[in-house]
């Protein structure tokens, strides 16, 4: 099936999944239409995914990722850069859009420890060579990362320590590390936003019922999809099979009204697997 893009071009997906000898695996969603909300760099692989076991994906982003509109605290970062002892990247997209620029100058920095919030950050930081990353391995948020030892008092007091971010978020991370003794840095480097469009995609989705789930994989791309509706598809989203990662995204769905919210495993690995475990036959 070829997945439909809104924001973005159009760009389809191939391969169905067999076993070793060729023959077809079961595909349980077979006829299953997911909306997959993520941010449209990021989009991709959740709906390869999603296709690969049958289903179709239509991307409908939620969050726009953008470089910072001030780039002056990226370029202080770097020029103190061989002062931090800990670079701690947010997402994927703080990779992006500060990794990139770190390594402009050369090698990775020797006395700097790469810290990364979950393993799609992991990943971005390995593809540009990064590696060993410290980061989480059960849960993936900033909670999971501050219980680390390499992150108590004993191991970051005295140090300085970049937060590699985008705008606005939770101060949770920077300020327990504070609290910890580090001195701590918070560098903007992307912008959120909420893409230009509006909503008419999705609302023509649901006058012709073509669709079955929604994926959302923060609670800011929740927040900005329940704003981009109008209160009769904010009652159609209450109405609708909402895929969650997180307890917290969870717990702000539930706040909105949300009562279809199903919460899976972490990242996309635990979305897709919550997708095929659900009963679409019931």
């Amino acid at each position: 099936m070829t997945s439909r893009w809104y924001f973005a071009s159009e760009e389809g997906f191939s391969g169905a999944p067999g076993d070793t000898h060729g023959r077809p695996m079961r595909m349980p969603l077979q006829g299953v239409t997911v909306v997959v909300t993520r941010p449209r760099a990021q989009a991709a692989g959740l709906a390869a995914m999603i296709e690969a076991a049958g289903g179709e994906a239509v991307i409908f982003p939620v969050l726009e990722i953008s470089a910072a509109d001030d780039p002056a605290p990226l370029a202080a970062a770097l020029a103190a850069l061989d002062d931090y002892a800990l670079a701690v990247f947010i997402s994927p997209n703080a990779v992006a859009y500060s990794a990139p620029a770190i390594l402009s100058r050369g090698p990775w920095p020797a006395g700097l420890n790469a810290v990364a919030v979950g393993g799609g950050t992991v990943a971005a930081l390995a593809n540009l060579g990064v590696a060993p990353t410290l980061a989480p391995t059960t849960r993936f948020d900033s909670e999971a990362l501050l219980e680390l030892p390499e992150m108590q008092a004993d191991a970051v007091a005295g140090k300085r320590v970049a937060i590699f971010r985008g705008n606005g978020g939770r101060e949770l991370l920077a300020d327990t590390l504070r609290a910890r003794g580090a001195r701590v840095d918070c560098i903007t480097c992307y912008h959120r936003s909420v893409p230009a469009g509006g909503s008419a995609p999705l609302k023509d989705l649901w006058d012709s019922g073509c669709f079955d789930a929604i994926t959302v994989s923060s609670s800011e791309g929740l927040r900005n999809l329940h704003e981009l509706l109008d209160a009769e598809d904010r009652q159609r989203l209450a109405e609708t099979l909402l895929f969650v990662p997180h307890q917290r995204i969870a717990e702000a769905a539930h706040a909105l009204g949300l009562t279809q919210t199903i919460l899976t495993a972490p990242a996309d690995a635990g979305i897709i697997a919550g997708l095929c475990a659900y009963n679409w036959r019931q």
